[in-house]
């Protein structure tokens, strides 16, 4: 089957293509592209040497660290795939965009989006969901834009002049129609102010959700569409037929059914209800064949072509690409079996996993394609083939250096935390060990993202010569038969059909996804078991409010979890494994994804309000060894209590049980808890005037942290159940 199907003969009309937006989505993608591998460069240091954070706010581990994940994935990642779909998808339906205004408006809106969400997450608006840490308004663009998206690949498909949308569209089909149903749902929250508002989900249900969602936005964001790339681009440079139609009708239906159903394996040992985190795990390890399925479609591709490969920059970038896009999918079920999740999960092995996919599945996809379209849509020549080879191979050994780096700092940190000695006692009872421990790992993968963005570099320069270069010529015109000219074909199978019936197509592949999703997530969200109901738990105090709203401000989230799990090693560490009933109140949940520093789910208590208090200004003077930044602004920043009230009566729409006078007399019930903690941090010299300071707020919420289980262990509300084995 080729990449464009021959039309039937019949009446020709011209047609041209919009190439324009598709040069501006290119441009756009290798700006940001920059920025997103610039800002991974600076974090990777910040995590060699604290001293990399520069003593600035805005530029910390917590704030950049979100605004990189972002800016690789929506900014460098998504702008590629509207470049790459929008080319391609022209040339498949053999019709110009359905709207080249739309197709613009689009453009301009996703920047907008990018440059002023990156602008809000240095400044401390963060949701706090891992890859949705966008606040409300940024969510509604995002919308907005991706219906352009939308109506502008199915408004081509009904103006198109091939009767059958080849697979690569099925891909993009999929793509939009998933995204779509994740945002909305997982975007789902009630506004405080302007760069304020809360999830309606609470606990283990905003965990479901949001992973239900993480996940799925790495498979239909960062998969799919890339896939559908794969199916067109890979066949156009080796000029050769998809290996097997038959195998990626497979592919498909397999991938986009199976993969909605994986979410929960990011919340293996939690709180989550047990069937849920098998389900998520059993449908994770199923994904190994339809994943491996695509990649044996995508190298055979290429069978008699290898000389070429090795010759061609274009098809070498692509060929790496699903080399490692068959790696990532291997070790992602992996990780999802639960003895294999148990070590790996919070460690570094998980950030070596998800850069084996952007930068080896992605990155390595979108210079191969960008070398492939460049040439043809500005009428010219590669200006370096030789520097686009240097540039795959610094990029390729920089991320080795990366990947090997963090497999080896994450199973060391798996195998320190859980390492008992025969008398059932901590081996490393200290945290900061295994820190200590992995920091030369850090600089390794410091100085291989170093040559990823050297590679990068390697690229802009090679791609503004070759565009420097570029003759202006008119716009090519293009003929081929009418749609309506197209004759039946006598004996065509059932999909061959659907094939010619794209809206019939998305309505399939929409309920695909919906059979899995509704399946997960209907009975955990209306299940009574995980909502506020005569339940030990006290909600927080407005300054405890105020404090959490801090933290998740100062990206706490991205380095300390919230979750013990239930293993002797964190029995012994962090004390009684957590329950579901303690989360009633998180909005968002703050289980965590990483371990970059002890989990927090029992710190209240532990420490005084010294402590915390020293460990904001000098996270050295009381951890020797911390790669923690400082974080002295929160002593003269003051916290914001203009807006309490109103956060207040939102948790309290949402079930919180916070009563009228509460909320009325939130603003004097801060102050006096923030006096209490004032006075008690003036007693070892510290002024009286951090009490109205954001400092204050963040301790009274960290002292919040597990007091209310520990309370009703003592109470005998609650058995204190000591891990149990994995």
């Amino acid at each position: 089957m080729s990449t464009e199907q021959v039309s039937h003969q019949g009446e020709m009309e011209q047609f041209s293509y919009d190439d324009k937006v598709v040069k501006k989505y290119i441009l756009a993608s290798l700006f940001w592209g920059f920025a997103a591998l610039l800002a991974g460069v600076t974090i990777a240091f910040q995590l060699s040497s604290w001293k990399f954070n520069f003593g600035l706010e805005w530029l910390t581990f917590g704030r950049l660290r979100p605004l990189h994940t972002n800016a690789a994935i929506f900014a460098f990642v998504g702008n590629a795939i509207f470049a790459g779909v929008f080319y391609s998808l022209q040339r498949l339906a053999k019709a110009r965009l359905f709207n080249s205004f739309m197709a613009n408006f689009q453009f301009w809106l996703w920047q907008l989006i990018i440059a002023g969400g990156g602008l809000s997450l240095l400044l401390g608006y963060s949701h706090g969901k891992e890859y949705a840490e966008l606040e409300w308004p940024f969510d509604i663009a995002i919308a907005i834009a991706w219906v352009l998206f939308g109506v502008n690949i199915l408004g081509t498909l009904w103006k198109r002049r091939e009767k059958h949308i080849y697979v690569a569209i099925w891909f993009y089909i999929s793509t939009f129609v998933t995204v779509a149903v994740l945002h909305i749902v997982n975007s789902i929250e009630i506004p405080v102010s302007l760069m304020k508002s809360y999830p309606v989900y609470a606990g283990v249900q905003d965990a479901l959700v949001q992973w239900w969602y993480g996940h799925n936005a790495v498979a239909f964001f960062l998969t799919t569409p890339f896939l559908g790339l794969m199916y067109y681009f890979v066949p156009k440079a080796a000029n050769r037929p998809v290996y097997s139609y038959r195998l990626s009708i497979i592919h498909f239906w397999s991938l986009i059914f199976l993969y909605i159903w994986a979410g929960p394996h990011h919340l293996l040992y939690s709180t989550l209800p047990e069937w849920a985190q098998t389900v998520g795990m059993v449908f994770s390890v199923a994904l190994w064949a339809p994943s491996w399925g695509g990649m044996i479609n995508g190298l055979l591709t290429l069978r008699g072509a290898w000389d070429k490969v090795r010759r061609d920059p274009v098809l070498k970038f692509l060929a790496t690409a699903v080399t490692f896009y068959g790696m990532a999918t291997f070790e992602g079920p992996l990780m999802s079996i639960k003895s294999v999740n148990h070590l790996a999960h919070f460690t570094d092995w998980v950030v070596g996993h998800v850069h084996s996919g952007t930068i080896g599945w992605n990155y390595m996809m979108v210079a191969g394609i960008f070398y492939f379209m460049i040439p043809r849509i500005w009428n010219t020549t590669l200006y370096s083939v030789k520097l686009a080879n240097l540039q795959f191979w610094t990029a390729t050994i920089g991320l080795l250096m990366y990947m090997m780096s963090m497999w080896t700092a994450g199973i060391t940190q798996g195998l320190m935390w859980r390492a008992l000695d025969d008398g059932g006692r901590l081996v490393y009872p200290q945290f900061i060990e295994t820190v200590v421990k992995i920091i030369p790992m850090y600089w390794v993968r410091a100085f291989g993202g170093v040559l990823i963005l050297i590679g990068f570099m390697f690229m802009l320069y090679n791609i503004f010569k070759t565009i420097q270069q570029a003759k202006k010529e008119e716009e090519p015109v293009y003929q081929a038969p009418a749609l309506s000219s197209a004759k039946p074909e006598a004996h065509a199978g059932t999909h061959r059909k659907l094939e010619g019936m794209p809206m019939v197509f998305t309505i399939l592949a929409l309920l695909a996804i919906l059979v899995g999703s509704l399946i997960e997530l209907v009975p955990t969200l209306t299940s009574h078991k995980y909502l506020a109901q005569k339940t030990f738990m006290k909600p927080y105090s407005p300054l405890e409010l105020v404090g959490r709203d801090v933290y998740i401000k100062e990206g706490c989230y991205v380095c300390h979890s919230q979750l013990v799990r239930p293993s002797p090693d964190e029995y012994i560490r962090y004390g009684t494994v957590s329950l579901a009933e303690e989360h009633v109140y998180d909005r968002p949940f703050q289980w965590g994804s990483r371990r970059i520093g002890p989990d927090l789910a029992r710190v209240g208590g532990k420490y005084n309000h010294m402590w915390h208090y020293k460990h904001m200004i000098d996270p050295r003077a009381v951890t020797p060894g911390s790669i923690m930044p400082v974080y002295d602004w929160l002593e003269t920043k003051k916290y914001d209590h203009k807006t309490l009230r109103k956060k207040m009566k939102v948790m309290a729409s949402l079930g919180v049980p916070y009563s009228e006078d509460e909320i009325d007399n939130a603003i004097e019930n801060a102050k006096a808890q923030a006096m209490g903690i004032a006075n008690e941090l003036s007693e070892s010299g510290v002024s009286k005037d951090i009490a109205d300071k954001e400092m204050v707020a963040l301790i009274a919420y960290l002292q919040k942290l597990g007091a209310d289980v520990k309370q009703a262990i003592k109470d005998g509300k609650v058995i204190d159940k000591a891990g149990g084995a994995e």
